[in-house]
């Protein structure tokens, strides 16, 4: 169970990883020895699973972020999971859902021109609807 102060090491660390310790405890009001014992402890316990870092999309090429609903066209989804394995590049996330489609995909291209030749390929297994992010607000 995590109490007040493991919950704001999360939020901390959520913000920065790269952090030191002594950082960290300054934040969440600990030693920087105890801080670091309690995310190790949050590492053992599955709680902490890795750190990464935020990169900038755009400035990588990949200015066109959309989500795509999917609508497989029978039971058997294989043959899209498939397709996902060889044209996944520019998928980022491809969630399983409830509701309106079977699968929410989430991807990033560097043109309408990607986005429109991958729409094709995948169009040959399922049904889509496509959105495309016009803005993102940073939130934390």
């Amino acid at each position: 169970m995590l109490d007040s102060t493991d919950r704001r090491i999360v939020k901390e660390l959520t913000k920065n990883g790269r952090m030191t310790m002594k950082e960290l405890g300054e934040k969440v009001h600990l030693t920087g020895q105890a801080a670091s014992s309690r995310v190790v402890r949050l590492e053992e316990e599955g709680i902490l699973k890795g750190y990464t870092i935020k990169v900038d999309q755009v400035k990588m090429g990949y200015g066109v972020h959309c989500f795509i609903n999917v609508y497989t066209r029978n039971i058997h989804h294989q043959p899209y999971l498939s397709f996902l394995e060889v044209e996944g590049e520019y998928v980022l996330n491809n969630y399983k859902i409830s509701g309106d489609g079977c699968y929410l995909l989430e991807c990033r291209f560097p043109s309408n021109k990607e986005l429109d030749e991958f729409l094709i390929r995948l169009n040959a297994h399922v049904n889509y609807k496509l959105s495309i992010v016009i803005n993102q607000s940073e939130h934390n």
